[in-house]
Parts: C-alpha cells; sequence; structure tokens
C-alpha cells in the first residue's frame, strides 16, 4: 500500500502552541501519520520536537488548528479511550517508586478491561529484562529504566507509538536493537512509530523523516530527499558531508567540523 493511500491516523492541521508569551513554539505545523508508518523526527535541542510529540498525544492543547485522531478531534477522547490508540513515553524518565519491573510495566494494561494478547514477561522479554523482572526500578541503570517503560509501552498495544528520545542512555548495541523491534512490530501489527531523534545517521534509516526548526518543518519525506548537507546546515548550524558506503547507503560525516575543533584547541 502506499504511503498516500495509508489511512490516516493522526493528523496536525495548521497546530499552534506556545508556553507563554514569548511568540509560539510550534507555528502553524500540519502533516499526518499513516498507517505503518515509521517517522523519525530531528531537530536541534529547543526545536519544538517534544512539544510536536506531546500535541500529537494529547497531553498539551493546541492554542490553534486541530488535532485528530482516527478522524476524531484527539480531545474528544476519554483518557482511557485515547490510551489503547496512543503510546507516548517521555523523554525524561524520573522514578523513584518501589515498584519491581514486572508490576511496572504492567501498568501499560490500565486502559483494558480485558488485557491484550502480549504478556508483561513477553514484554520484558522483548527489551531484554527478563532477569531483571523481580528487581526494583531504583536499582536499575539509566538504559534499563528506559527498556523498562519501552516495554510498559509496548504492552499498552496502541497502535501508535510517540517516543521522545527514547535512544538516549541506551548502549549502542540497545539501540540496534530496539530500533530492530519496533520495524518487527511495525511488520507484525502494523503498528507506527514517531521518534524523537538526535543522531542523524539513525535518521537515515527510517521510512520518513521530519527536520525541525523553531516549531517548524523544514522538510518531510524520505530521508534522501530531507537530510541533505544544508537542510542539516541550516537545522543544527554545524557543517556536514553527506557520505555513501560501497553498499550504497549514506551517513553523516562530522570529521571535518571536528578537525576544526581539534584545531581550536591547540
Amino acid at each position: 500500500m502506499s504511503s498516500a493511500s495509508k489511512p490516516m491516523i493522526l493528523e496536525l492541521i495548521d497546530a499552534c502552541f506556545s508556553y507563554g508569551k514569548n511568540g509560539h513554539v510550534v507555528d502553524n505545523l500540519a502533516f499526518s501519520v499513516g498507517e505503518g508508518e515509521f517517522i523519525g523526527l530531528l531537530g536541534a535541542n529547543g526545536s519544538g520536537k517534544s512539544t510536536i510529540l506531546k500535541l500529537g498525544s494529547g497531553i498539551l492543547k493546541p492554542s490553534a488548528g486541530k488535532i485528530m485522531l482516527w478522524g476524531k478531534q484527539l480531545q474528544s477522547y476519554r483518557n482511557k479511550d485515547r490510551a489503547k490508540l496512543i503510546s507516548y513515553l517521555p523523554q525524561t524518565l524520573d522514578i523513584s517508586v518501589p515498584f519491581t519491573i514486572r508490576e511496572l510495566v504492567g501498568m501499560g494494561l490500565y486502559p483494558y478491561d480485558i488485557p491484550p494478547a502480549i504478556t508483561p514477561d513477553e514484554a520484558l522479554d522483548m527489551v531484554g529484562l527478563t532477569d531483571k523482572a523481580d528487581a526494583h526500578i531504583t536499582d536499575l541503570s539509566g538504559g534499563e529504566k528506559r527498556r523498562t517503560f519501552i516495554a510498559m509501552t509496548l504492552l499498552q498495544g496502541a497502535g501508535l507509538l510517540l517516543l521522545d528520545e527514547p535512544l538516549a542512555n541506551l548502549d549502542i548495541k540497545y539501540q540496534i536493537e530496539l530500533v530492530r523491534l519496533l520495524r518487527t512490530l511495525r511488520g507484525q501489527r502494523n503498528i507506527s512509530v514517531v521518534m524523537a531523534l538526535h543522531d542523524i545517521n539513525i535518521g537515515l534509516q527510517f521510512d520518513k523523516v521530519m527536520l525541525i526548526k523553531n516549531g517548524g518543518i523544514l522538510g518531510f519525506g524520505r530521508p534522501e530527499d530531507v537530510l541533505t548537507e544544508s537542510s542539516i546546515t541550516d537545522a543544527f548550524d554545524i557543517e556536514v558531508k553527506i557520505l555513501r558506503q560501497t553498499d550504497g547507503k549514506a551517513y553523516v560525516s562530522y570529521q571535518e567540523n571536528y578537525r576544526k575543533w581539534q584545531g581550536m584547541q591547540k
């Protein structure tokens, strides 16, 4: 099925939002997320990535414009009903409660009277935490805590995952495994993923990327079309080179910029 014919799950229509009187953080934002799409959200710190995900999850309400979920106003859903359709994982996970990992992951079942097919233990196995199931959340490393919340998000069973920097504090092994897991789930369960990222090279692995600057969209589409040298420089204020491996896959090189930095340190 082409992207043009995919059912639209989430639509932001000229959405605006501001945290105060200093102007809009997000201004006239318009984009949609189709069924089964795998989208990376890229931009410098403070560009509006987290705000966009909070708007899409219903945590924040737009000051203007509309947000639609499966053709209905997002804010018209009851919290439990919305939680069955959207899972949101925040960037900051500050948890000091005395729950075991299995208990915390099991909280992903709260929207349901009848549990979904997946069990807490299966979700823990997916993120590689089976051996820590009876440990307390306070005893885990930052990366293990993040994987715990990813397991809870998977257990929630929603068709749309909005993930804010889920790869932060993860070793490279678990970064790779998490992206692979999400791709597998997309294939098996047709879930859609919108994930905020800080690594442009990981963004190149997504079906689509959205490049954000000052709460607006610089580009949205295939990574090879959006992530050009000029657009990356515009978004991040850093010069890069896009190179290709022998198999033709593109990657972003910061080598020249690093050399300049080294020269400044001498």
